[in-house]
């Protein structure tokens, strides 16, 4: 079942409302179980080819009843209007050949920490201690998840950043994590498709940069090359079964 409303971010303001999709397991009405929380960017792209940028969504729906898999999936739309997605899903601000982008990532994370979450835990029986409580996303949804896993680690333990942006600013993507050690546990998932980097060597080296980084920093970290995977929501869709098995296996390798 999935809820679809529209809403407003008052600190992050749009004209257009923005979707706000809530996926909950089946027999979610039939039992009384608590479930962990999964939070999704770019929520236009997770469950509906009707409503996904490129006519391809995830098909997070269809993974999620067919393995019968027991969470809710909160997924946010990114914003509606232009390109001011990447404003709300950079940590930093940079510039770029299609122009300069302001960093609007803290207002977005505290939006989705401070009111979002809460909302959420308040109106669905969720498990909503940090140890229940994931993120993921792709591109700069992928930089984003990283960010929040590392600056807002008192409300993730575990991220998946697909194909992440990390070309923003590696040098502020090392401060950060050097800065803020990390609560045990704490697992991060993380790959780049060969197919979308084009040989480019740093890319890859990046990924390994911030692996590294992670790790000494006290994640359990999975760094992954996926060869010939491009840069498109079919491709990550592929890789779903990928991070919930990683994120989803306790200490003993045994699943949650």
């Amino acid at each position: 079942m999935i809820i679809v409303q529209k809403i407003q971010i008052p600190t992050l303001p749009t004209k257009e409302p923005r979707r706000l999709y809530v996926y909950l397991p089946k027999g979610y009405r039939r039992d009384e179980r608590r479930y962990p929380v999964l939070y999704m960017f770019d929520g236009h792209n997770v469950f509906y080819d009707s409503h996904a940028t490129y006519g391809k969504s995830w098909g997070m729906k269809e993974y999620l009843e067919k393995t019968g898999l027991g969470l809710i999936l909160v997924a946010v739309e990114c914003n509606p209007e232009g390109n001011r997605r990447i404003n709300e899903y950079t940590p930093w601000s940079f510039r770029s050949p299609y122009g300069t982008f302001r960093a609007q990532g803290e207002l977005t994370m505290e939006w989705f920490t401070k009111v979002l979450k809460p909302q959420i835990d308040r109106t669905y029986r969720t498990l909503p201690d940090r140890e229940h409580t994931m993120i993921a996303g792709s591109s700069m949804g992928g930089l984003m998840t990283l960010y929040a896993s590392v600056a807002y680690n008192d409300v993730f333990s575990k991220g998946a950043a697909l194909s992440s942006s990390l070309w923003v600013s590696m040098r502020r993507m090392k401060e950060l994590i050097q800065t803020h050690p990390l609560a045990h546990p704490t697992r991060i998932y993380m790959d780049l498709g060969t197919g979308e980097i084009d040989g480019d060597r740093k890319a890859l080296a990046d990924m390994f940069d911030t692996a590294k980084w992670l790790s000494t920093a006290g994640a359990d970290v999975a760094a992954r090359v996926v060869p010939d995977a491009v840069h498109n929501e079919a491709a990550w869709e592929k890789r779903i079964p990928v991070f919930f098995d990683f994120l989803l296996h306790d200490e003993t390798g045994g699943e949650k």
